[in-house]
């Protein structure tokens, strides 16, 4: 028989023998208290102390104008206008009016200069911004710079003590998925809340404008977020936040840290951004399109169209071409190449590697400023015949015609002695409908079009300085 002090040493060098393998254990770490999973923070206190000083709640009054009656911007008033005339004599004349519109937004602070980095939405036709930091002061705001395309702007606030708190930007490409993040801003007029994640996903798509992608995450974000900061557990902004999907729970979207180290240098010294452009149109290659063109990877990007007299068209570069790299950066998903080409500086001359009829091939491209009324449409002729060439309505053209959106097509060359010419249709004519279809862009058209016979007529609807009516045009 085993004797007393036999087995207390056996429950002694079992127990010490159960220890010795918890401690083994990997993912494990020793903490005072107990165990825990390592790079699980045990609280983020310390962190969102160090951080939330330099986050600011914005606050914006803008006018907003309203129609005194609505039905004089709909039928117009006088001039032979039946409808016009007999609602003028009915409702009177009422004037417009004028709303004051308050919003609210967040921020943060980059340096002691007071210069705060935020969403676009978020100042965008303030006529009054007010800033609020954590300690309580507040503060009038003044707008540096914005940029609409990738929704950030830079404001400016003075202090003249030069104390102001401020958070330095982080490399955002260094984020991967499943890494801490914490969201600071003003959700709903909650000042100063903290949320906690973790990246979701990065160089998300959203469709929000050309130059997408966001780094996603299931921090809770909420109206009041739009211009906060996303936090890393370094204390380091690495995104700002600035989108959501309503519908959805944990999926917010931040622009990526980075994009704003490119974008706000330029907002602090000339209110504005400028992008370099090329001249193409791009699509994705699919699997398909990649086996069709004898390509063995589905990366880059086809060139669909390249504008005429632009730098990829005195570089050489066709329709049909690859380009799967861009001044030594590869190019793996269609959104590649819009982004490298905006940031890349107008007057610096790259190498584009392309395939084109399953060789690759070296073409040098001196990048430009994109054109002062936006980015050139590639203009597409109607097909053989009819003597009319369409292309997409473009930011400058709205302003030019006055439209209130982009659906349609506009027609920009009319071949005298065509079809088109001998039914009327002019320069400036904006193309709502072709044969009953409705018609919002150019492929809409061109498909609108091929609906037609032979010697039968094309059944237009046109939209012409503030008027829409019907037209039809005889095709050969």
């Amino acid at each position: 028989m085993k004797t007393d002090n036999a087995r207390i040493m056996e429950v002694v060098i079992f127990a010490v023998f159960l220890i010795s393998l918890i401690a083994l254990q990997p993912g494990c770490d020793k903490m005072k208290g107990g165990y825990t999973v390592v790079g699980f923070p045990q609280s983020f206190a310390d962190l969102v102390a160090k951080v939330k000083p330099a986050v600011v709640n914005i606050s914006t009054v803008s006018t907003v104008k309203l129609p005194g009656s609505p039905f004089r911007h709909f039928f117009g008033q006088g001039d032979g206008e039946p409808f016009g005339d007999f609602l003028h004599r009915f409702f009177g004349d009422i004037p417009d009016q004028e709303l004051k519109q308050q919003s609210l937004g967040s921020g943060f602070i980059i340096d002691k200069d007071g210069h705060i980095i935020t969403n676009n939405h978020v100042v965008d036709g303030a006529d009054e911004i007010k800033v609020k930091l954590a300690d309580g002061r507040e503060y009038k705001a003044r707008v540096i710079g914005r940029d609409p395309k990738t929704d950030l702007a830079l404001i400016k606030i003075s202090s003249l003590f030069k104390d102001l708190p401020a958070l330095s930007l982080g490399d955002s490409d260094k984020m991967r998925v499943g890494d801490w993040v914490l969201a600071i801003g003003n959700p709903f007029g909650l000042e100063e809340t903290v949320t906690q994640g973790i990246i979701s996903a990065t160089g998300r798509v959203i469709g929000s404008g050309p130059y997408d992608n966001f780094i996603q995450t299931d921090a809770p974000i909420n109206p009041g977020n739009s211009g906060g900061p996303l936090i890393n557990l370094a204390g380091e902004v690495i995104g700002i936040n600035s989108a959501i999907i309503p519908s959805g729970q944990g999926i917010g979207f931040a622009i990526p840290s980075n994009l704003a180290k490119r974008i706000t240098p330029q907002l602090r010294d000339k209110g504005k951004v400028t992008r370099g452009w090329i001249g193409v149109s791009v699509q994705t290659v699919t699997p398909e399109i990649a086996q069709a063109l004898g390509l063995k990877e589905t990366h880059g990007s086809l060139v669909g169209e390249v504008v005429a007299g632009g730098p990829a068209d005195a570089a050489g570069i066709k329709r049909g071409d690859v380009i799967v790299s861009f001044d030594g950066k590869d190019i793996k998903r269609i959104g590649d190449l819009p982004l490298l080409v905006a940031e890349t500086p107008a007057g610096k001359t790259v190498t584009l590697k392309i395939i084109r009829n399953s060789r690759e091939q070296t073409v040098t491209v001196k990048v430009a400023e994109i054109p002062a009324g936006g980015i050139p449409a590639v203009a597409q002729s109607a097909p053989e015949g009819l003597g009319l060439t369409v292309q997409a309505i473009t930011p400058h053209m709205m302003n030019e015609l006055q439209l209130r959106d982009k659906i349609g097509v506009v027609v920009v060359k009319v071949e005298p002695g065509s079809p088109a010419d001998d039914a009327g249709l002019q320069v400036g004519d904006v193309v709502k409908e072709a044969n009953r279809i409705p018609v919002k862009n150019v492929d809409d058209y061109t498909s609108a079009i091929k609906t037609s016979g032979k010697n039968k007529p094309v059944l237009f609807l046109i939209k012409r300085g503030g008027r829409t009516f019907y037209m039809t045009m005889q095709t050969s």
